[in-house]
């Protein structure tokens, strides 16, 4: 695969995956405060915020550019955390809003001179 190819999926994967700490830090408090789990679920809370600032310091550089592009991909994946973690059903406003933000993302990311080089 060429190198080129390598680091723009390699920069999509880490951002998807960053977004997915950030929203399980913040899930397993919901679940705490609002559905009356386990407090135990503050451990994976810990971890996982940990873990979603380990992968901030992970990213390209620590940027505007960095952040707006990682907005549109947290976007995106929380629409699909709502979809098949939550189970609720998007709405065509939904899907047209992911693919705009992701398709927004990745003007940002393969820009020339962008964050893959």
């Amino acid at each position: 695969m060429d190198i080129h190819i390598t680091k723009i999926l390699s920069t999509f994967i880490l951002f998807f995956v960053t977004a997915i700490a950030e929203i399980l830090g913040c899930y397993f408090p919901y679940l705490i405060l609002n559905q009356s789990k386990s407090q135990w679920l503050w451990l994976p809370t810990v971890l996982s915020l940990a873990i979603f600032v380990w992968l901030l310091t992970l990213h390209p550089a620590a940027s505007g550019r960095i952040y707006a592009a990682y907005g549109g991909i947290y976007i995106f994946t929380a629409l699909m955390w709502l979809r098949f973690v939550d189970h609720i059903s998007l709405s065509r406003w939904d899907m047209i809003g992911g693919v705009i933000v992701l398709c927004g993302a990745a003007l940002i990311i393969l820009q020339p001179n962008g964050l893959v080089r």
